[in-house]
């Protein structure tokens, strides 16, 4: 009876709630299903092993190398959304999120972009993050 009730309840929740497996959702739907998990609703995430997006995530693109970061990150490049809904996603968390700290000159990302982002394998994504924080000045390990 138990291994029923699954199956059952995401049948209705599908019914109830179609744009869950639909691509093209509105950003804040898609931040909801696929990032607030561990980012938490507000983007403060769970320090340090989910990193802020209020704190850092505006300025990873002041930094070389950063910008890809963000789209290879393993929630990022590994999500089920397409690269036009990445970077839709990725725009809307940085006006929404990391306002404050996005550079002057900030360009939204494009599909083309994240699609070439994607393609590049990121090994070592705490690595990466911390050399990034690095080169910020900011400390690579917060709260170890």
């Amino acid at each position: 009876m138990a291994r029923t009730r699954i199956p059952l309840l995401a049948s209705v929740l599908l019914l109830v709630f179609p744009g869950i497996s639909q691509a093209g959702q509105p950003p804040d739907i898609n931040y909801q299903v696929h990032c607030q998990g561990c980012h938490v609703p507000d983007g403060t995430g769970i320090p340090p092993e989910v990193p802020s997006l209020v704190a850092d995530m505006g300025r990873f693109l002041q930094v070389e190398g950063g910008r890809a970061y963000l789209v290879q990150v393993p929630g990022t490049s590994n999500s089920p959304l397409s690269n036009a809904d990445v970077a839709t996603l990725l725009n809307w968390m940085l006006e929404t999120y990391a306002q404050a700290s996005l550079p002057a000159d900030f360009k939204p990302y494009t599909e083309a972009e994240v699609a070439v982002y994607r393609a590049e394998l990121l090994l070592d994504p705490a690595a990466r993050r911390g050399a990034l924080l690095a080169r910020l000045g900011a400390d690579p390990n917060p709260g170890l």
